[in-house]
């Protein structure tokens, strides 16, 4: 059995589980679920979109030349600043990430990106200092930019 097949089963247990349990809470549940996925999809839809055609246009040749394994630290700042100013959600991430080292790209320079997307929010920073203000938010991001170096060069070291 594969682990997907394993974690559909189990979603169907417990949700079966749970309707038993108390059916109108369940439906509630549901309702809520389908209510976050309708105000996901098109965002999600339109980064799959756009994904898609520049895969489609950038050829693995042009992946190698900007983030390849021998781009270095440039190559580490580039996608480091793309992933700081970007808000991919992890669900579109780590796939895009997999393909782009398939492509081609370094595995340190997608990892600078991937932590980037994860930790450091350029276009959510006003939220940030609205609600723990401006230096937290500073350092927050800062130091999270740093580590991403951190987190890229360890996988680089552990890959290799």
């Amino acid at each position: 059995m594969s682990f997907t097949a394993a974690i559909w089963g189990l979603t169907s247990a417990l949700l079966c589980a749970s309707a038993i349990r108390d059916p109108k809470r369940t439906r509630q549940g549901l309702k809520k679920a389908w209510n976050s996925l309708e105000n996901i999809l098109p965002q999600f839809i339109g980064i799959i979109l756009l994904i898609s055609i520049m895969l489609a246009f950038v050829t693995p040749s042009m992946i190698s030349q900007v983030v390849g394994r021998n781009t270095g630290i440039w190559g580490m700042l580039l996608t480091s600043i793309i992933g700081s100013v970007t808000l991919v959600p992890g669900f579109i991430a780590f796939p895009l990430a997999k393909s782009l080292v398939s492509l081609g790209a370094g595995i340190p320079q997608i990892a600078v990106l991937v932590s980037t997307l994860m930790m450091v929010g350029i276009v959510t920073m006003p939220l940030e200092v609205h609600y723990f203000g401006k230096r937290t938010a500073l350092i927050r991001n800062s130091l999270a930019y740093l580590a991403s170096f951190l987190v890229a060069w360890v996988i680089g070291v552990v890959v290799r």
